[in-house]
């Protein structure tokens, strides 16, 4: 095949495309010197057309939506290129067209929507402003669209919920009114980075069936930037790949997925644990660390973690057209084009085994947590039932997950269990110390056995604290480094831990991509040797090959350690590969609790089931067999929830009884228990 030098993109006029980037470089001047972000990327996009851009974090994905949204930092960024809109050169517009463009006509939603909403203001204002401002619609007319958003993306009391501030949101709800503004004006470009990260599976599907049917019935071009690739398997028309600042593939998605041409794209595809296949029992991994882009390797910036690099990798390799029709940067592609070059099959390791039997490491019983209602609205004594009478127990060396939809009260069991919150009602017993009425002593020695990984790393990070800081604080709290210099290289090692350069560790939180903060988030929580770790969405904002080594990291340092884990997540398959036991929550209440295999070979829940058929795989084949099972009836609301069954609004199979009936959590099978009188 021959390198790619007569096939440039033509100008956006004569190629009809409504997005053309051409020749794109970003660099930012730092103290450590030139960081080269984006060097030479070129694509377009259609009306109508959903791309998606993939890559480990770091690699320049978000940095490109920010170039193209001219929202770099003016004294560190620089960019060189062509960004070309619907005719207009965007890097050549006057900050005045260019806020015009914004939100009118192309729209972003941002990846961590709690430094994307501003905290001082309703959340029915920030999604008025930009239909009073590029609408020019009256006040009235702006809340009564803000309500129509807020329904659209699945939040319930959306009149009550508009006079809220986002702190009083949980992570995954806040997301969906970053996707309510960037809905708001109907714009002809959005570009999403990460938008279904904090999202559970019922929601994600929603909300990417309607941006993907309005990008088909309104011609909207649509970029999707994520590291889910179930989603983009689902969904994306086509894929770039991008790695070090550079695309290093680009294709259909069916040929991306199927025959990838450049053995990083395989190494991601083989990082992704499978909801459709059995648990292995090791994630494979693409081993190493993205190089650093202040003094990238030369030639092929793959090549350090590549098992297929050879001498030619020494040399830059251009774009080279595939077999596929994709695009290449390899100079081995054809060779993987005739299957003389394959990865190798990953060390299966052995599974962690959790001994149930003895005394629970955690013990919860009955646990109650109300929130009293206050505004304007709020009827007098109004609460929302975040929790009601759940329990579960986790032995030594166990890893509970804890799924449901966004709202069910799986962060708030966290926080409750952590005594962030106190209980309404309820036990919670710590290796047999009741934690609501421990004593300040005892649960000084108790914090230090358990810890948490948040679900938003840049709230939980000190904005004034580096890196080093964050993570050696607890060490020098609890006295577990004699000295200054132990403590730096035990930041050291666990910065390594977790997948990242020591270096980093004189950075400042805004200075690190979205995974690299959730990674200090997981070093921060080692740092303690604890026994038990609330995890909550902690792997949710890593790329899949992060994703693959801190989950493998976290199953050795269990097998090592004899660690528990309550895991929160909303990735189904991950809950799957990484879990002995599953809870079902839905509504403050659980739905179902079983084995791992079971519950998803065989769930008896009518809501589990629908969980399942929801989640994405990532297989673009796959996805095209089976349209997406939505969720239908409306999500019930907190300060009014439902009688009886509390899914009977939305299950399938409900009856008159199960909407007068509670449903107590029963076994139906050995081991296996579930709250519904239909089964």
């Amino acid at each position: 095949m021959e390198a790619l030098t007569a096939t440039r993109p033509q100008p956006a006029a004569a190629s009809g495309a409504l997005l053309e980037v051409e020749d794109l470089h970003v660099h930012f001047e730092t103290s450590h010197g030139v960081v080269r972000a984006v060097e030479g990327l070129s694509f377009e996009i259609g009306r109508g057309e959903v791309v998606a851009i993939v890559g480990e974090s770091g690699s320049g994905k978000s940095v490109t939506a920010l170039a193209i949204m001219r929202l770099l930092p003016r004294l560190t960024g620089r960019t060189r290129g062509r960004v070309t809109f619907d005719g207009k050169q965007l890097l050549d517009l006057d900050d005045e067209s260019m806020r015009e463009l914004r939100g009118r006509d192309i729209s972003m939603i941002f990846q961590e929507p709690m430094t994307s909403l501003n905290p001082l203001l309703t959340i029915g204002l920030q999604i008025t402003e930009p239909l009073t401002i590029h609408l020019g619609m009256s006040d009235a007319q702006a809340r009564a669209r803000a309500c129509e958003l807020l329904s659209l993306v699945g939040i319930p009391d959306p009149e009550s919920r508009l006079d809220q501030y986002p702190h009083q949101f949980s992570g995954g709800m806040r997301q969906r009114v970053m996707i309510a503004i960037g809905l708001a004006c109907n714009p002809k470009l959005i570009i999403a980075d990460e938008p279904t990260t904090a999202l559970d599976v019922t929601i994600q599907a929603q909300i990417l069936e309607l941006m993907k049917d309005l990008s088909r019935r309104l011609n909207i071009a649509l970029i999707v930037i994520t590291h889910n690739l179930g989603v983009v398997a689902r969904y994306a028309d086509r894929v770039i790949v991008m790695y070090a600042a550079r695309m290093v593939e680009q294709g259909e998605a069916e040929a991306v997925f199927h025959r990838p041409r450049h053995p990083y794209s395989m190494g991601l595809l083989r990082s992704v644990p499978r909801l459709d296949r059995p648990r292995g029992s090791r994630l494979e991994t693409i081993e190493g660390l993205v190089p650093n882009l202040a003094n990238a390797p030369p030639g092929c910036r793959f090549a350090p973690r590549c098992p297929f690099r050879i001498e030619i990798c020494a040399q830059e390799p251009s774009l080279f057209l595939t077999d596929t029709g994709a695009l290449s940067r390899c100079h081995r592609h054809a060779e993987i084009a005739e299957n003389k070059i394959a990865w190798a099959a990953a060390d299966a390791g052995t599974l962690a085994v959790a001994a149930e039997h003895g005394a629970p490491l955690l013990s919860v019983k009955n646990l109650t947590k109300h929130f009293p209602v206050r505004g304007k609205l709020a009827k007098k004594g109004a609460v929302v039932r975040a929790v009601e009478d759940v329990s579960f127990s986790i032995y030594p060396g166990e890893t509970l997950g804890l799924v449901g939809e966004s709202g069910c009260g799986k962060t708030t069991v966290g926080r409750l269990i952590l005594r962030l919150e106190q209980p309404t009602a309820g036990e919670i017993a710590f290796e047999g110390t009741n934690l609501l009425t421990a004593t300040a002593g005892e649960m000084q020695t108790i914090r230090r056995k358990i810890q948490v990984i948040f679900q938003d790393p840049y709230s939980s990070l000190n904005p004034r604290m580096t890196v080093r800081q964050i993570i050696g604080e607890p060490l020098h709290v609890y006295k577990l480094a004699p000295t200054r210099k132990a403590a730096d290289e035990r930041v050291g090692q666990l910065l390594s831990q977790v997948g990242l350069r020591p270096e980093l560790g004189e950075r400042y939180p805004h200075q690190l991509s979205g995974g690299q903060r959730q990674r200090v988030g997981i070093a921060r929580a080692l740092a303690m040797e604890p026994s038990f770790i609330v995890c909550d969405e902690a792997v949710s904002a890593l790329d899949v090959s992060i994703q693959g080594q801190i989950i493998n990291l976290l199953e050795d340092l269990q097998r090592r350690l004899g660690l528990a884990y309550l895991f929160i997540a909303h990735d189904l398959a991950v809950v799957r590969h990484i879990s002995m036991r599953v809870v079902v929550m839905y509504f403050g209440r659980v739905m179902e609790v079983a084995d791992r295999d079971t519950i998803y070979r065989e769930p008896l829940h009518p809501y589990t089931k629908v969980l399942l058929d929801a989640a994405p795989v990532p297989d673009p084949t796959v996805e095209k067999a089976r349209a997406p099972r939505l969720i239908k009836g409306e999500l019930p609301s907190h300060m009014a929830p439902p009688t009886g069954c509390v899914f009977n609004t939305r299950c399938p199979i409900a009856s008159q009884e199960c909407r007068e009936t509670i449903p107590p959590l029963e076994e139906k099978r050995p081991g296996h228990y579930a709250a519904c009188i239909k089964i």
